[in-house]
């Protein structure tokens, strides 16, 4: 009747011995893949002086490669969002704002191939950026527009993250971060439950991209402020679009930390801020609202 029990501890501790084992295993497995993909990340891109943000980046492309990426998904990209508007004035005065900020500002002094194209989706207030200089705004988003400056506020903004070199920043570290996460999710994995750590994972990558998003969003915000003013529209318009953009979430933006973008309050005060360190004397009254 004893040795059963005798027997008891024996089996517990190579459990705890076998346990101990497999953490080691994963870990050092862990550590190769967090080595390789840093290792990827920094041999597998370069570092460049963007001197347009003035900090050095490390980007995967070149500037033609950009321009061709953007080129080649141009046309899919509008196409989920119901294709070109069909007003062909109202296009002509998205180009006609796009193409001033471009040629009065820092953005004309780059290779890039500014192109601007209204959109029929006229239920998603949205416009976005691909990399190269293709620029889209949808009818949704400009209806809701009462002044020119507001356009140009909207446009100097995506201007701003192709200068920035935003998308193609991302992508270079977004392998990173995948492979971050990989890694993590090894070392914690659950055998009992693979599909939460799988999980894990995913929410440490998506949290880390987030971030770099909200960053750029921020940035964004500054370098259009500037392009729009030195193209002679009064930057306060900017101020108005992120009024726009609170009501269109009917004043209920969820947490700034769950979102690519930054709540609009946080951004109408980085903008006020950069304005006031740009016109330190006011702003001047002649520019375009």
């Amino acid at each position: 009747m004893r040795r059963p029990l005798s027997t008891q501890p024996r089996r517990f501790s190579r459990g705890a011995r076998s346990s101990g084992g497999s953490l080691k295993s994963r870990l050092i497995i862990g550590i190769v893949l967090a080595l390789f993909s840093i290792g990827a990340y920094f041999f597998g891109t370069q570092e460049v002086y963007n001197p347009i943000t003035e900090e050095n980046q490390r980007v995967s492309m070149s500037v033609d490669q950009e321009i061709q990426l953007g080129l080649q998904a141009a046309p899919q990209m509008a196409q989920q969002f119901g294709g070109l508007h069909p007003d062909s004035r109202a296009q002509a005065l998205v180009d006609e704002v796009g193409q001033r900020i471009v040629q009065n500002s820092a953005a004309g002094e780059t290779d890039y191939q500014f192109e601007f194209h209204l959109l029929a989706d006229n239920k998603t207030i949205n416009a976005f950026a691909l990399p190269g200089g293709q620029i889209f705004i949808t009818a949704a988003l400009y209806e809701r527009f009462q002044t020119e400056g507001q356009l140009a506020g909207v446009l100097g903004h995506e201007i701003g993250h192709v200068v920035g070199r935003h998308s193609a920043e991302q992508m270079a570290k977004a392998r990173l971060t995948e492979g971050l996460a990989g890694a993590a999710g090894v070392v914690v994995t659950n055998p009992d439950n693979p599909q939460s750590s799988a999980q894990m994972a995913a929410v440490v990558a998506q949290m880390v991209n987030m971030k770099h998003g909200r960053d750029d969003e921020l940035e964004s915000d500054r370098l259009g402020m500037r392009f729009m003013a030195d193209a002679g529209y009064d930057p306060r318009a900017l101020l108005t679009v992120m009024e726009i953009l609170a009501e269109s979430n009917g004043g209920q933006a969820q947490p700034e930390f769950f979102s690519t973008h930054p709540n609009p309050e946080r951004r109408s005060e980085r903008i006020q801020e950069a304005i006031e360190a740009e016109f330190p004397n006011g702003v001047p009254d002649d520019l375009i609202q």
